[in-house]
């Protein structure tokens, strides 16, 4: 049960973070991987260090992504998984922020979801069969925070297309679901500071940061067989972080 054997599974923005995480679960379950990153080296790295396959994407490049799902399907002849992890959350708050910064946001976040998932619906319908699993977030579509819109508002789009997408393929044994994590100890979390790692880590009932297997444990069973029946559907994974009405709650 629950065994990925023989699949071929693409994770996009595998390099490090929670994409690295998505990766090891899916490597675990026994299907071939493909790192798939826009840092090169890194995601060789990750590629060799894992026993996995790397391929250089910019997400945001509708024919670079349609090129790498070509370069896999050549190589594997098959991609039965697709988990769109690609992403970038900089801050910038809503008076200083950019059109730039606002562009750039939706292009990684949206727009590469949307390549990355057009590229893969292809030959997913071709084989009748096909797992994708979108990386959103509880930020946007369940909560927010300051200095976050442009990117609460990308992972919010994020499932907006999920849903329809989900819709387009349902008849085609496509299934399109996402995980929605909260705060996972990454890189990138790190980067925002001792104290704010703290003040999160408290706000959440189970009083710890998550970790990357934990989405990619998630994601890896949104990638099953035996998933047939669920999409267009969030898997909350946040350590209970939006059930509390308030910090009292937590006492």
């Amino acid at each position: 049960m629950f065994s990925l054997l023989g699949q071929v599974a693409v994770v996009t923005g595998a390099a490090a973070g929670i994409g690295r995480g998505i990766a090891e679960a899916l490597l675990g379950a026994g299907a071939q991987v493909v790192i798939a990153d826009i840092d090169v080296a890194r995601g060789k790295a990750t590629a060799g260090e894992l026993g996995a396959v790397f391929e250089e994407v910019d997400v945001t490049s509708k024919e670079a992504c349609a090129d790498m799902v070509a370069r896999v399907l050549e190589r594997f002849g098959r991609i039965d998984v697709l988990c769109s992890n690609t992403g970038i959350f900089p801050q910038a708050t809503i008076d200083d922020m950019t059109e730039a910064q606002w562009d750039r946001m939706m292009d990684v976040n949206l727009k590469g979801t949307f390549f990355m998932v057009q590229a893969a619906l292809r030959p997913m319908r071709e084989q009748q069969y096909g797992r994708i699993v979108i990386t959103s977030s509880i930020t946007g579509s369940i909560t927010g925070f300051p200095g976050w819109a442009h990117y609460g508002a990308s992972k919010a789009g994020q499932q907006g297309f999920m849903r329809s997408a989900a819709l387009e393929c349902a008849r085609d044994g496509v299934t399109i679901n996402a995980v929605l994590p909260g705060n996972v100890l990454t890189d990138g979390l790190r980067a925002q500071g001792e104290e704010y790692l703290r003040t999160m880590a408290a706000s959440v009932p189970m009083n710890s940061l998550g970790e990357p297997s934990d989405i990619g444990h998630a994601a890896c069973f949104l990638a099953t067989r035996e998933a047939r029946y669920i999409t267009g559907q969030t898997l909350i994974v946040d350590g209970g972080q939006i059930i509390p009405e308030s910090l009292e709650a937590l006492a």
